[in-house]
Protein backbone atom coordinates (compact mmCIF):
# COMPACT_ATOMS: atom_id res chain seq x y z
CA UNK A 1 0.00 0.00 0.00
CA UNK A 2 1.36 3.48 -0.92
CA UNK A 3 2.05 6.27 1.41
CA UNK A 4 -0.22 8.86 1.62
CA UNK A 5 0.97 11.90 -0.86
CA UNK A 6 0.81 15.37 1.06
CA UNK A 7 0.72 18.94 -0.84
CA UNK A 8 3.88 20.11 -0.71
CA UNK A 9 4.33 23.65 1.43
CA UNK A 10 6.64 25.97 -0.39
CA UNK A 11 8.46 26.94 2.92
CA UNK A 12 12.41 27.49 3.87
CA UNK A 13 13.40 24.17 5.20
CA UNK A 14 16.57 24.30 7.01
CA UNK A 15 19.23 21.86 6.36
CA UNK A 16 18.86 18.22 7.38
CA UNK A 17 23.09 17.74 8.70
CA UNK A 18 23.48 13.86 8.49
CA UNK A 19 27.19 13.74 9.70
CA UNK A 20 29.95 11.54 8.25
CA UNK A 21 31.53 10.89 11.90
CA UNK A 22 28.37 9.40 13.07
CA UNK A 23 28.83 5.92 13.91
CA UNK A 24 26.30 4.04 12.78
CA UNK A 25 25.21 1.42 15.27
CA UNK A 26 25.19 -3.03 14.78
CA UNK A 27 21.26 -3.00 14.11
CA UNK A 28 21.40 -6.62 15.06
CA UNK A 29 23.40 -6.63 17.65
CA UNK A 30 21.23 -4.08 19.32
CA UNK A 31 18.16 -6.67 18.99
CA UNK A 32 20.01 -9.30 20.38
CA UNK A 33 20.76 -7.52 23.68
CA UNK A 34 24.07 -5.65 22.40
CA UNK A 35 24.33 -2.20 24.15
CA UNK A 36 21.73 0.72 23.30
CA UNK A 37 22.11 4.29 22.65
CA UNK A 38 21.27 6.68 25.76
CA UNK A 39 19.17 9.31 24.61
CA UNK A 40 17.13 12.10 26.02
CA UNK A 41 13.36 12.69 24.50
CA UNK A 42 12.37 15.32 26.11
CA UNK A 43 8.44 17.11 25.55
CA UNK A 44 8.50 19.61 22.78
CA UNK A 45 6.09 22.61 23.30
CA UNK A 46 4.01 24.61 20.86
CA UNK A 47 2.97 28.24 20.17
CA UNK A 48 0.11 29.75 18.83
CA UNK A 49 -2.48 27.02 17.28
CA UNK A 50 -0.14 23.74 18.14
CA UNK A 51 -0.17 23.19 22.21
CA UNK A 52 -3.26 21.31 21.30
CA UNK A 53 -1.47 18.95 19.37
CA UNK A 54 1.99 19.09 21.48
CA UNK A 55 0.70 15.57 23.42
CA UNK A 56 -0.21 13.65 20.34
CA UNK A 57 3.21 14.24 19.01
CA UNK A 58 5.59 13.56 21.90
CA UNK A 59 3.65 10.49 22.70
CA UNK A 60 4.04 9.51 18.72
CA UNK A 61 7.97 10.00 19.23
CA UNK A 62 8.67 9.07 22.69
CA UNK A 63 6.51 5.45 21.41
CA UNK A 64 8.53 4.97 18.06
CA UNK A 65 11.88 5.47 19.41
CA UNK A 66 10.87 3.00 22.12
CA UNK A 67 9.68 0.59 19.37
CA UNK A 68 13.03 1.12 17.63
CA UNK A 69 14.53 -1.39 19.33
CA UNK A 70 17.73 0.77 19.04
CA UNK A 71 17.53 3.13 21.97
CA UNK A 72 17.35 3.25 26.09
CA UNK A 73 15.43 6.14 26.53
CA UNK A 74 16.42 8.13 29.80
CA UNK A 75 13.60 9.00 32.10
CA UNK A 76 12.38 12.50 31.66
CA UNK A 77 12.38 12.53 35.78
CA UNK A 78 15.55 13.16 35.94
CA UNK A 79 15.72 16.08 32.75
CA UNK A 80 16.98 19.68 33.90
CA UNK A 81 15.38 22.91 33.34
CA UNK A 82 15.02 24.92 31.23
CA UNK A 83 14.60 22.72 28.28
CA UNK A 84 16.37 23.80 25.19
CA UNK A 85 13.38 24.21 22.30
CA UNK A 86 16.22 25.95 19.62
CA UNK A 87 20.05 25.92 19.34
CA UNK A 88 20.03 29.33 20.73
CA UNK A 89 19.33 27.90 24.34
CA UNK A 90 21.70 25.37 23.83
CA UNK A 91 25.23 26.01 25.33
CA UNK A 92 28.13 24.57 27.19
CA UNK A 93 26.50 24.54 30.42
CA UNK A 94 23.27 23.32 29.25
CA UNK A 95 25.35 20.27 27.28
CA UNK A 96 27.21 18.93 30.40
CA UNK A 97 23.90 19.05 32.57
CA UNK A 98 22.58 16.22 29.78
CA UNK A 99 25.57 14.66 29.22
CA UNK A 100 26.55 14.49 33.45
CA UNK A 101 24.81 12.35 35.94
CA UNK A 102 21.75 11.69 36.35
CA UNK A 103 20.55 12.17 32.94
CA UNK A 104 23.95 10.92 31.12
CA UNK A 105 22.65 11.17 27.50
CA UNK A 106 24.68 10.82 24.40
CA UNK A 107 22.45 12.32 22.36
CA UNK A 108 19.37 14.85 22.64
CA UNK A 109 16.08 15.71 20.82
CA UNK A 110 15.08 19.11 20.95
CA UNK A 111 12.65 21.30 19.29
CA UNK A 112 9.10 23.05 18.90
CA UNK A 113 6.13 22.74 17.18
CA UNK A 114 4.25 26.07 15.18
CA UNK A 115 1.13 26.98 13.03
CA UNK A 116 2.04 28.66 9.36
CA UNK A 117 -0.34 28.98 6.34
CA UNK A 118 -2.87 26.68 8.63
CA UNK A 119 -0.20 23.90 8.60
CA UNK A 120 1.57 22.16 11.93
CA UNK A 121 5.20 23.07 11.33
CA UNK A 122 7.85 21.17 13.75
CA UNK A 123 11.28 22.10 14.29
CA UNK A 124 13.26 19.17 15.55
CA UNK A 125 16.85 18.64 16.23
CA UNK A 126 18.97 15.87 17.26
CA UNK A 127 22.44 16.70 19.06
CA UNK A 128 25.29 14.49 19.58
CA UNK A 129 26.07 15.49 23.64
CA UNK A 130 29.43 13.07 23.13
CA UNK A 131 31.51 15.23 20.51
CA UNK A 132 32.62 18.18 22.82
CA UNK A 133 31.03 21.28 21.93
CA UNK A 134 27.63 22.84 21.10
CA UNK A 135 29.18 23.86 17.56
CA UNK A 136 30.12 20.52 16.91
CA UNK A 137 26.99 18.45 18.36
CA UNK A 138 24.29 19.44 15.74
CA UNK A 139 23.55 15.55 13.99
CA UNK A 140 19.91 16.28 12.88
CA UNK A 141 18.41 19.42 11.75
CA UNK A 142 15.56 19.25 10.11
CA UNK A 143 11.14 21.02 9.56
CA UNK A 144 8.48 18.62 9.12
CA UNK A 145 5.15 19.98 7.74
CA UNK A 146 1.27 17.98 8.39
CA UNK A 147 -2.13 19.09 8.95
CA UNK A 148 -3.36 20.86 11.31
CA UNK A 149 -4.32 17.79 13.80
CA UNK A 150 -3.92 14.79 15.33
CA UNK A 151 -3.06 12.90 12.33
CA UNK A 152 -0.37 15.73 11.18
CA UNK A 153 1.14 15.52 14.65
CA UNK A 154 1.61 11.92 14.39
CA UNK A 155 2.77 11.92 10.63
CA UNK A 156 5.38 14.72 11.78
CA UNK A 157 6.79 12.83 14.91
CA UNK A 158 6.74 9.40 12.78
CA UNK A 159 8.76 11.51 9.97
CA UNK A 160 11.12 12.52 12.64
CA UNK A 161 11.55 9.36 14.72
CA UNK A 162 12.67 7.87 11.09
CA UNK A 163 14.89 9.74 10.62
CA UNK A 164 16.70 9.59 13.83
CA UNK A 165 16.51 5.69 13.41
CA UNK A 166 18.10 6.33 10.03
CA UNK A 167 21.34 7.92 11.10
CA UNK A 168 21.82 4.51 13.74
CA UNK A 169 21.37 2.39 11.06
CA UNK A 170 18.09 1.00 11.68
CA UNK A 171 14.72 1.28 9.31
CA UNK A 172 11.85 3.18 9.85
CA UNK A 173 8.43 1.40 10.25
CA UNK A 174 6.24 4.29 9.03
CA UNK A 175 4.16 3.67 5.96
CA UNK A 176 4.17 0.19 6.45
CA UNK A 177 0.75 -1.88 7.11
CA UNK A 178 -0.31 -5.29 8.93
CA UNK A 179 -3.39 -7.56 6.84
CA UNK A 180 -4.99 -9.86 9.56
CA UNK A 181 -7.88 -11.50 9.96
CA UNK A 182 -10.72 -9.80 11.84
CA UNK A 183 -14.03 -11.09 13.41
CA UNK A 184 -16.29 -9.15 15.12
CA UNK A 185 -17.45 -11.46 18.05
CA UNK A 186 -16.95 -15.42 17.89
CA UNK A 187 -19.11 -17.48 15.19
CA UNK A 188 -19.50 -13.60 13.57
CA UNK A 189 -17.41 -13.53 9.73
CA UNK A 190 -14.47 -13.61 8.97
CA UNK A 191 -12.74 -10.90 6.70
CA UNK A 192 -9.35 -9.22 5.95
CA UNK A 193 -8.65 -6.08 7.68
CA UNK A 194 -5.67 -3.67 7.33
CA UNK A 195 -3.69 -1.36 9.87
CA UNK A 196 -0.95 1.01 10.01
CA UNK A 197 2.15 -0.76 11.75
CA UNK A 198 1.58 0.81 14.92
CA UNK A 199 -2.34 -0.81 14.78
CA UNK A 200 -3.75 2.55 13.80
CA UNK A 201 -6.02 3.41 11.17
CA UNK A 202 -7.85 0.05 11.03
CA UNK A 203 -10.08 -0.94 8.16
CA UNK A 204 -11.66 -3.74 6.40
CA UNK A 205 -10.83 -4.80 2.65
CA UNK A 206 -12.51 -7.85 1.68
CA UNK A 207 -16.38 -8.14 2.07
CA UNK A 208 -17.76 -11.34 1.58
CA UNK A 209 -19.87 -11.77 4.73
CA UNK A 210 -18.30 -14.97 5.73
CA UNK A 211 -15.12 -16.62 6.36
CA UNK A 212 -11.87 -14.96 4.88
CA UNK A 213 -9.14 -16.30 6.22
CA UNK A 214 -4.73 -16.51 5.51
CA UNK A 215 -4.09 -13.02 3.94
CA UNK A 216 -0.58 -12.64 1.93
CA UNK A 217 1.05 -9.54 0.73
CA UNK A 218 3.72 -9.03 -2.51
CA UNK A 219 7.15 -7.79 -1.25
CA UNK A 220 6.32 -4.27 -2.88
CA UNK A 221 2.87 -4.06 -0.99
CA UNK A 222 0.97 -3.73 -4.27
CA UNK A 223 -0.67 -7.30 -3.86
CA UNK A 224 -2.44 -9.12 -1.31
CA UNK A 225 -4.10 -12.36 -1.78
CA UNK A 226 -6.04 -14.23 0.73
CA UNK A 227 -8.28 -17.26 0.69
CA UNK A 228 -12.11 -16.51 0.64
CA UNK A 229 -15.31 -19.60 1.49
CA UNK A 230 -17.41 -17.39 -0.93
CA UNK A 231 -18.35 -20.12 -2.67
CA UNK A 232 -18.45 -22.54 -0.16
CA UNK A 233 -15.40 -24.42 -0.90
CA UNK A 234 -12.04 -22.15 -0.17
CA UNK A 235 -10.56 -20.49 -3.26
CA UNK A 236 -7.65 -18.03 -3.41
CA UNK A 237 -8.52 -14.14 -4.24
CA UNK A 238 -5.70 -11.99 -5.29
CA UNK A 239 -6.26 -8.03 -5.37
CA UNK A 240 -4.18 -4.64 -6.04
CA UNK A 241 -3.85 -2.57 -3.66
CA UNK A 242 -3.77 0.72 -5.64
CA UNK A 243 -6.44 0.73 -6.49
CA UNK A 244 -8.05 -2.19 -4.93
CA UNK A 245 -9.66 -4.31 -6.99
CA UNK A 246 -10.06 -8.15 -7.58
CA UNK A 247 -7.36 -9.82 -10.50
CA UNK A 248 -10.27 -12.76 -10.33
CA UNK A 249 -7.45 -15.32 -9.80
CA UNK A 250 -8.47 -18.61 -11.59
CA UNK A 251 -8.93 -21.42 -9.05
CA UNK A 252 -8.11 -24.97 -10.15
CA UNK A 253 -11.50 -27.49 -9.67
CA UNK A 254 -10.42 -28.35 -6.14
CA UNK A 255 -11.74 -29.48 -2.79
CA UNK A 256 -9.19 -27.16 -1.21
CA UNK A 257 -7.40 -23.84 -2.86
CA UNK A 258 -5.40 -21.81 0.08
CA UNK A 259 -1.97 -20.73 2.08
CA UNK A 260 -1.02 -18.26 -1.45
CA UNK A 261 2.20 -17.12 -1.03
CA UNK A 262 4.07 -14.65 -3.45
CA UNK A 263 7.45 -14.75 -5.27
CA UNK A 264 9.70 -12.21 -4.53
CA UNK A 265 9.16 -10.66 -7.97
CA UNK A 266 5.38 -10.73 -7.47
CA UNK A 267 4.49 -12.34 -10.47
CA UNK A 268 4.03 -15.75 -8.95
CA UNK A 269 1.32 -17.41 -6.45
CA UNK A 270 2.29 -20.74 -4.51
CA UNK A 271 -0.16 -22.64 -3.16
CA UNK A 272 -1.72 -25.78 -1.31
CA UNK A 273 -4.11 -27.20 -3.28
CA UNK A 274 -6.19 -30.91 -3.65
CA UNK A 275 -6.33 -31.17 -7.07
CA UNK A 276 -6.20 -34.32 -8.78
CA UNK A 277 -7.84 -35.39 -5.63
CA UNK A 278 -4.50 -35.40 -3.53
CA UNK A 279 -4.68 -33.65 -0.57
CA UNK A 280 -2.77 -31.51 -0.68
CA UNK A 281 0.20 -30.64 -2.95
CA UNK A 282 1.84 -27.32 -3.51
CA UNK A 283 1.22 -25.61 -6.93
CA UNK A 284 2.77 -22.63 -8.41
CA UNK A 285 0.91 -20.21 -10.78
CA UNK A 286 1.00 -17.26 -12.35
CA UNK A 287 -0.50 -13.83 -10.85
CA UNK A 288 -3.96 -14.73 -12.52
CA UNK A 289 -3.96 -18.67 -11.70
CA UNK A 290 -2.99 -19.14 -15.03
CA UNK A 291 -0.04 -21.63 -16.03
CA UNK A 292 -0.36 -23.94 -13.06
CA UNK A 293 1.58 -27.12 -12.34
CA UNK A 294 2.70 -28.94 -9.04
CA UNK A 295 5.74 -28.90 -7.24
CA UNK A 296 5.61 -31.38 -4.42
CA UNK A 297 3.77 -34.85 -5.01
CA UNK A 298 3.79 -36.03 -1.78
CA UNK A 299 0.78 -38.45 -0.60
CA UNK A 300 0.35 -36.28 2.57
CA UNK A 301 -0.19 -32.58 3.72
CA UNK A 302 2.12 -29.93 2.40
CA UNK A 303 0.44 -26.48 2.77
CA UNK A 304 1.63 -22.86 3.94
CA UNK A 305 4.34 -22.40 1.54
CA UNK A 306 7.00 -18.99 1.65
CA UNK A 307 9.47 -18.45 -0.77
CA UNK A 308 12.78 -16.64 0.55
CA UNK A 309 12.30 -13.48 -0.25
CA UNK A 310 16.40 -12.51 -1.15
CA UNK A 311 16.54 -15.40 -3.50
CA UNK A 312 13.27 -16.49 -4.32
CA UNK A 313 15.34 -20.08 -5.04
CA UNK A 314 14.49 -21.93 -1.57
CA UNK A 315 10.72 -22.32 0.06
CA UNK A 316 10.18 -23.37 3.64
CA UNK A 317 6.32 -25.34 4.31
CA UNK A 318 4.37 -27.12 6.46
CA UNK A 319 3.92 -30.69 6.16
CA UNK A 320 2.71 -34.08 8.00
CA UNK A 321 5.01 -36.32 5.89
CA UNK A 322 6.86 -37.74 8.80
CA UNK A 323 3.85 -37.45 11.78
CA UNK A 324 2.93 -34.18 13.26
CA UNK A 325 3.04 -31.07 11.00
CA UNK A 326 6.41 -30.26 11.10
CA UNK A 327 8.62 -27.12 9.03
CA UNK A 328 10.59 -28.41 5.59
CA UNK A 329 12.74 -26.74 3.13
CA UNK A 330 12.26 -27.23 -0.31
CA UNK A 331 13.99 -25.64 -3.42
CA UNK A 332 11.09 -24.07 -5.59
CA UNK A 333 11.44 -26.79 -7.99
CA UNK A 334 10.24 -28.98 -5.17
CA UNK A 335 13.35 -30.83 -4.93
CA UNK A 336 16.08 -31.17 -1.77
CA UNK A 337 13.60 -31.83 0.90
CA UNK A 338 14.67 -31.24 4.04
CA UNK A 339 13.21 -31.25 7.48
CA UNK A 340 14.28 -28.24 9.71
CA UNK A 341 12.27 -28.81 12.66
CA UNK A 342 13.39 -31.37 14.90
CA UNK A 343 9.99 -33.64 14.50
CA UNK A 344 8.92 -33.08 18.15
CA UNK A 345 5.40 -31.14 18.97
CA UNK A 346 4.38 -29.24 16.39
CA UNK A 347 5.72 -26.68 13.85
CA UNK A 348 3.88 -24.51 11.70
CA UNK A 349 3.32 -20.69 10.01
CA UNK A 350 6.81 -20.25 8.67
CA UNK A 351 7.69 -16.90 7.84
CA UNK A 352 11.38 -15.77 5.96
CA UNK A 353 13.70 -12.88 7.56
CA UNK A 354 13.78 -10.22 4.82
CA UNK A 355 17.87 -11.32 4.85
CA UNK A 356 16.88 -14.80 3.56
CA UNK A 357 18.63 -16.51 6.17
CA UNK A 358 16.30 -16.84 9.40
CA UNK A 359 12.41 -18.26 9.51
CA UNK A 360 9.95 -17.21 12.39
CA UNK A 361 7.57 -20.03 13.01
CA UNK A 362 4.78 -21.34 15.69
CA UNK A 363 5.70 -24.32 17.65
CA UNK A 364 4.52 -26.52 20.58
CA UNK A 365 7.90 -28.00 21.05
CA UNK A 366 8.30 -28.76 25.10
CA UNK A 367 4.07 -28.00 25.68
CA UNK A 368 1.19 -29.62 25.68
CA UNK A 369 -0.36 -29.97 21.82
CA UNK A 370 -2.03 -26.85 20.31
CA UNK A 371 0.02 -24.61 22.90
CA UNK A 372 2.09 -22.48 20.45
CA UNK A 373 4.68 -20.43 20.80
CA UNK A 374 7.32 -18.36 18.64
CA UNK A 375 10.49 -19.50 17.93
CA UNK A 376 12.97 -18.02 15.11
CA UNK A 377 15.44 -20.37 13.75
CA UNK A 378 18.76 -19.58 11.90
CA UNK A 379 18.30 -22.13 8.95
CA UNK A 380 21.60 -22.90 8.02
CA UNK A 381 22.37 -24.02 11.00
CA UNK A 382 18.92 -24.92 12.33
CA UNK A 383 19.59 -23.24 15.74
CA UNK A 384 16.39 -21.69 16.91
CA UNK A 385 15.32 -19.37 20.05
CA UNK A 386 12.30 -19.51 21.72
CA UNK A 387 10.48 -15.85 21.97
CA UNK A 388 7.11 -16.42 24.26
CA UNK A 389 6.97 -18.26 27.01
CA UNK A 390 3.44 -19.33 29.10
CA UNK A 391 1.69 -16.40 27.55
CA UNK A 392 -1.49 -18.48 26.03
CA UNK A 393 -1.15 -19.77 22.45
CA UNK A 394 1.29 -17.72 20.58
CA UNK A 395 0.86 -18.06 16.74
CA UNK A 396 1.45 -16.53 13.10
CA UNK A 397 4.39 -14.48 13.00
CA UNK A 398 5.41 -12.29 10.46
CA UNK A 399 8.48 -10.35 9.82
CA UNK A 400 8.42 -6.62 9.76
CA UNK A 401 10.12 -5.22 6.68
CA UNK A 402 12.91 -3.76 8.63
CA UNK A 403 13.90 -7.11 9.79
CA UNK A 404 14.09 -6.58 13.52
CA UNK A 405 9.98 -6.64 14.66
CA UNK A 406 7.56 -9.28 14.43
CA UNK A 407 3.55 -9.31 14.36
CA UNK A 408 1.87 -12.57 15.87
CA UNK A 409 -1.68 -13.32 17.07
CA UNK A 410 -1.74 -14.60 20.93
CA UNK A 411 -4.35 -15.46 23.16
CA UNK A 412 -2.40 -13.98 26.12
CA UNK A 413 -5.06 -11.04 27.05
CA UNK A 414 -7.94 -14.22 26.92
CA UNK A 415 -8.64 -13.45 22.99
CA UNK A 416 -6.62 -13.57 20.04
CA UNK A 417 -5.44 -10.43 19.00
CA UNK A 418 -2.59 -8.93 17.24
CA UNK A 419 0.86 -8.13 18.74
CA UNK A 420 3.72 -7.01 17.69
CA UNK A 421 7.53 -7.27 19.74
CA UNK A 422 10.85 -7.01 18.84
CA UNK A 423 13.23 -9.72 17.15
CA UNK A 424 14.30 -11.18 20.89
CA UNK A 425 10.58 -11.16 22.48
CA UNK A 426 11.01 -8.05 24.40
CA UNK A 427 9.07 -4.63 24.14
CA UNK A 428 5.58 -6.62 22.82
CA UNK A 429 2.63 -3.95 22.10
CA UNK A 430 -0.87 -5.02 21.13
CA UNK A 431 -2.01 -3.59 18.11
CA UNK A 432 -5.60 -4.67 18.13
CA UNK A 433 -8.57 -4.66 20.91
CA UNK A 434 -11.98 -5.32 18.92
CA UNK A 435 -13.07 -8.76 18.44
CA UNK A 436 -11.05 -11.35 17.46
CA UNK A 437 -8.00 -11.28 15.45
CA UNK A 438 -5.80 -13.76 13.84
CA UNK A 439 -3.33 -13.95 10.96
CA UNK A 440 -1.32 -10.92 10.80
CA UNK A 441 1.06 -10.28 7.79
CA UNK A 442 3.38 -7.39 7.46
CA UNK A 443 4.11 -5.24 4.26
CA UNK A 444 4.90 -2.42 2.68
Amino acid sequence: MKKPVFIALIWALSSLALTSNLAAQDFKGNIVGGSKVKIAVPDFRGSAGAPALMSTFNQTLWGDLVSAGLFDLVAKTFYPHPIPQQPSDFGAATMASWLNPPVQASYLTFGYGATQDNLFVLRGWLYDLTRGTPAQAQALAKNYIGSMDDAGARKTAHEFAADIIALFGGKSLFGTHIYYVHQAYAGAPKEVWVMDWDGSNQHQISRYNGLTIQPSVSSDGSHIAFVSYAKRTPGIVVFSVDPLRDLHFYNQMASVNSSPAFTPDGKQVMYSSSAGGRCCRLFLANLDGTNFHPVTHSEFIDTEPKINPKTGAQVVFVSGRSGPQQIYQMSIDGGNIERLSDGTGEASNPSWHPNGEIIAFAWTRGFAAGKFNIFTMDVASKRYNQLTHDEGRNENPSWAPDGTHLAFASTRGGRSQIYSMLANGTEAQRLTSDGLNFSPVWGK
